[in-house]
């Protein structure tokens, strides 16, 4: 282990390591299909120089990029803040439960030990 440093288990270093993989994937793959959508949008504009439609192609694509990572940013903060709402309200069931189970529990005590009384008491 290096000083200093935090050293994680290696499955979850692999997960990672294949997260990062798909991520990169998945944005060159977005990349792709911009730029051949820009190059669909150009084709489709036969008056434009090479030089206008590499620029607009280069605008389209990085516009898109820039649209896809804040929709992705929004999903993810949005997914954030829904784990909290459920982890929370899976705390409040589970804690509504263990008191019905405690009230439960005290109760069949209660009934055990008044049979047990009355058992005594007519064994006498």
């Amino acid at each position: 282990m290096i000083r200093g440093r935090h050293q994680e288990p290696a499955g979850e270093r692999e997960s990672g390591l294949a997260d990062e993989a798909e991520g990169f994937l998945l944005a060159h793959a977005h990349r792709d299909q911009a730029r051949r959508e820009a190059e669909e949008l150009c084709a489709g504009m036969p008056w434009l120089t090479t030089a206008q439609a590499e620029e607009l192609t280069g605008h389209y694509v990085r516009r898109r990029l820039d649209v896809t990572r804040d929709l992705l940013l929004t999903t993810a903060l949005r997914a954030g803040q829904l784990r909290q709402e459920y982890e929370a309200r899976y705390a409040g069931l589970r804690r509504a439960l263990l008191k019905r189970h405690a009230a439960g529990v005290c109760a069949v005590l209660v009934c055990v030990g008044g049979a047990s009384a009355l058992a005594c008491l007519l064994a006498r």
